[in-house]
């Protein structure tokens, strides 16, 4: 890899980069986020292996984002038996996060077979226009990134490897793809440079993975290949709630149902598990509701 091939910069948190070799059908995308898992967790109280999990899951979603060609998100969520029960992260194409560890609050365990026994890995695509999708694996080897790689062995046709690191306070990543054949076409040529890029990659540690910035990472790694890196892309914290949203909520409620809530103190709070954003609603917000109206045929 040559320098003219890279736009040197300072070190950057929170940023995403695409690379490209030249001599072969493979991509990557790297990807560091320190700000946004700090956002995230600001909101929540998780013990130290919570923490940890939830930046290699982050880190996770933004490389899964990036292999999307639409507009939409990409969740990825493990319900397990272990202490925490549900794991969730949200990304859409623009990088934008979101994440929760729901009934972790007594978590205290650090190895991933604890906190996620017997887990179940979805990962959802939910375009703005289109069908949404869902395929379910297993979690393996008591790893986020070896559950990753089984996936993509099993549901698509594409040579797919990551790598994760999380120390609880930063998180980052790695992925390799194989593309289709247009570089090189020869099958066997093919296989034994995937299995070259993935070998060199596999030298990284994960301090490394959390300490170097993309250039270093691939200067350190494919020195000797022509990699093409681009610019790089943001990441950020983004919640999506709403007090739209969260009214379509309680009009999905009895009428009856509203009132009994009301009586109590007189109005309705209701928080985002996502960003601890309250929202209130009185009487007079939720009159329409109240008298059994349907809010989205008033004007």
């Amino acid at each position: 890899m040559s320098e003219s091939n890279i736009n040197p910069t300072g070190p950057q948190d929170d940023i995403a980069r695409r690379f490209l070799f030249e001599q072969a059908d493979i991509r990557g995308e790297t990807v560091h986020v320190n700000r946004v898992l700090e956002d995230i967790l600001d909101n929540h109280q998780y013990a130290p292996g919570v923490r940890v999990l939830l930046g290699e899951f982050i880190a996770a979603s933004v490389l899964l984002s990036s292999t999307l060609k639409f507009e939409g998100k990409l969740i990825l969520q493990v319900r397990s038996e272990g202490q925490i029960p549900l794991l969730m992260v949200e990304c859409n194409n623009h990088f934008e996060v979101r994440a929760i560890a729901r009934g972790a609050q007594e978590a205290t365990a650090t190895e991933f077979e604890h906190l996620l026994k017997n887990g179940q890995l979805a990962i959802t695509i939910d375009p703005d226009k289109g069908q949404r999708y869902q395929g379910i694996v297993p979690l393996v080897e008591n790893s986020l990134a070896r559950s990753l790689d089984a996936y993509f062995e099993h549901s698509e046709q594409l040579h797919t490897q990551f790598w994760l690191a999380s120390d609880g306070s930063y998180a980052a990543g790695m992925l390799l793809q194989q593309l289709p054949a247009q570089v090189v076409t020869d099958p066997q040529q093919r296989q034994e440079q995937w299995q070259h890029v993935c070998s060199l990659a596999g030298t990284l540690t994960d301090r490394e993975l959390l300490d170097l910035i993309a250039q270093e990472i691939l200067l350190r790694l494919f020195h000797e290949d022509p990699v093409r890196l681009f610019d790089p892309r943001g990441v950020t914290f983004h919640c999506t709630c709403s007090r739209e949203r969260t009214f379509g909520a309680l009009a999905s409620l009895a009428p009856g149902d509203i009132r009994e809530l009301l009586e109590d103190i007189g109005h309705i709070a209701m928080d985002c598990e996502f960003c601890n954003q309250q929202y209130l609603f009185t009487e007079d917000d939720l009159k329409v509701l109240i008298e059994g109206k349907d809010p989205l045929t008033l004007h």
